[in-house]
């Protein structure tokens, strides 16, 4: 019988779709029928609590948590988020509930083996719920007691060789796509650069030492598939420098159906006849697209590197073979200035082992960001209230016409004089001789 009435919460249950409602109750069961006879290490009850407080907010409508200071682990700065509840009394089971978390390798890959470790460790020592992954990447060990911490540590990093996540005012835990591993859309090795980074950055990821969080992500081509350019504060984007590919016998074959557009990933329902002209031409954002019954031509100067033509007719249209990447900066969340997404700050580097010129921009932002940051003030802000112009001077980049942000509107670049040819004096007779109309 459930130890609390959760009316509110069982109307989750109810959609089509699966509820985290549906899984406390089902870990709640679970642990109150003990199979495996385990010697639990923190309540029993803390999946019945954490119904009973969660229905208590909705009731309420706010929330009966409270951060009660600074928890984890010896030497780390990071890596656990201290919670506790407000009404103790009510909810012993989740008067602590702290998240732990652990850093997922490149790409995410696992095996059942590393899983089953981690669950039996966390069944023990805290509720036995997870979130695989948070916003932030990690593995989010969802509730736990202030005295396991230093034991949930030891074990695994002394048995699954696994390190804490970042949490704070520090590097986050590094995430990236599948890469090259699986996708042939991958324009550098985004699992490689990521567990380097990690490695290198270790004293960044667990000793806080920024004015808030900083964020990287990778991205092995513009698809985006980890969302760096929204999600990160330092957005690594897979790309190319040359002309995209195009087999026009494959091309034929999409246009006389012998291959399924999107490698046949809305073959759902019947959408009728792939027309190309309307369902890739006709979508390029740039117009830089034009198919003459015969022959597709793309006008590559003016490609945005989009994708939509190479996600649709992937057989047929591929990225080009000079790969690399480009770096932006600055996407974060609606806290203090609202959302904004990453802005270019180098088009394009080849990426290759050590990765010294990807290190030199990191480490001169970070550089100025700590000595100009305001308190819990994102990279992003930063940039935006010294501007874009100051954030190029830091790191010794040229300004150049791709980190204009609004030709003839709001560009982000403005030159100095000794910048200019001749200064900004200049004699207004000689000038209007020169452009008379």
């Amino acid at each position: 019988m459930a130890k609390h009435q959760t009316p509110l919460l069982d109307q989750l249950e109810t959609g089509p779709w699966p509820s985290f409602v549906s899984d406390i109750k089902q870990e709640a069961a679970h642990r109150a029928a003990n199979p495996d006879g385990l010697d639990y290490q923190t309540p029993v009850d803390c999946p019945d609590d954490l119904l009973g407080v969660l229905e208590l907010s909705f009731k309420d409508k706010e929330t009966h948590w409270k951060h009660g200071g600074i928890v984890g682990v010896f030497g780390y700065g990071g890596g656990v988020i201290g919670r506790y509840c407000d009404q103790p009394e009510m909810f012993p089971g989740v008067a602590h509930f702290h998240t732990v978390r652990l850093a997922q390798p490149s790409g995410k890959y696992y095996t059942a083996d590393y899983l089953r470790g981690i669950m039996d460790i966390w069944d023990l020592r805290g509720s036995g719920l997870t979130n695989m992954h948070g916003s932030t990447g990690d593995i989010v060990l969802l509730g736990t007691t202030t005295p396991q911490l230093e034991e949930i540590f030891f074990d695994v990093t002394h048995k699954m060789n696994t390190d804490l996540g970042g949490s704070g005012g520090n590097l986050r835990t590094p995430a990236d796509c599948l890469g090259q591993s699986r996708c042939e859309f991958a324009c550098y090795d985004t699992q490689d650069l990521c567990h380097t980074l990690t490695n290198d950055y270790q004293d960044e990821l667990h000793r806080p030492a920024f004015p808030y969080k900083f964020k990287f992500k990778f991205d092995g081509c513009p698809n985006g598939c980890v969302a760096s350019i929204a999600r990160s504060d330092f957005s690594v984007i897979g790309t190319w420098k040359d002309d995209i590919r195009i087999d026009q016998d494959r091309v034929k074959a999409y246009v006389a159906g012998e291959f399924k557009p999107g490698g046949g990933s809305h073959s759902g329902r019947d959408w009728g006849k792939f027309d190309i002209v309307k369902e890739v031409v006709d979508r390029c954002p740039t117009g830089c697209m034009s198919y003459d019954g015969a022959k597709l031509s793309i006008d590559n100067a003016n490609c945005t590197r989009c994708m939509h033509c190479i996600n649709t007719m992937p057989a047929a249209v591929k990225i080009g073979k000079e790969t690399g990447t480009s770096i932006l900066l600055g996407a974060k969340a609606p806290i203090l200035d609202g959302a904004q997404m990453s802005s270019l700050l180098v088009p394009f580097v080849v990426v290759e082992k050590p990765y010294d010129e990807i290190k030199e921009v990191i480490e001169n932002i970070w550089d100025w960001w700590m000595e100009e940051g305001k308190n819990r003030e994102r990279v992003g802000e930063t940039m935006k209230r010294l501007s874009f112009q100051k954030l190029l001077e830091v790191t010794n980049i040229k300004a150049m016409p791709q980190h204009v942000k609004e030709p003839r509107s709001n560009p982000y670049i403005f030159f100095k004089e000794e910048e200019v040819p001749g200064g900004f004096a200049h004699d207004e007779k000689a000038y209007r001789q020169r452009h008379m109309r």
